[in-house]
């Protein structure tokens, strides 16, 4: 089943995300890799692609997972979670409908 994984940033994350981010990027290209990945990417702070220093309030992933409690074992262990970028993570199921 899919999942989706939303997460919102502490203030002021960007340095803290660049420093997790090789480890971060890691884990979601194993999920790509396996199939299982739908997409991920993060929610800008602001109204730009390239936020700068404003950085970014979060992020989404929505990949497949066995269980709910995979998923949200999965979630537990991002490096953005150990590395304090993530003030508050929400795992719940999600249905695909379009495209």
């Amino acid at each position: 089943m899919l999942y989706a994984i939303i997460s919102e940033d502490v203030a002021n994350s960007v340095e803290r995300r660049l420093a997790a981010r090789p480890d971060h990027l890691a884990r979601l290209e194993a999920l790509r890799d396996d199939g299982r990945l739908v997409l991920a990417g993060p929610h800008p702070a602001i109204d730009s692609n390239d936020p700068g220093e404003a950085g970014f309030s979060g992020s989404l992933v929505v990949a497949e997972f066995d269980s709910l409690e995979d998923a949200q074992a999965w979630a537990d262990a991002d490096p953005y979670i150990i590395a304090g970028v993530y003030a508050k993570v929400i795992v719940k199921p999600f249905k695909k409908v379009l495209p």
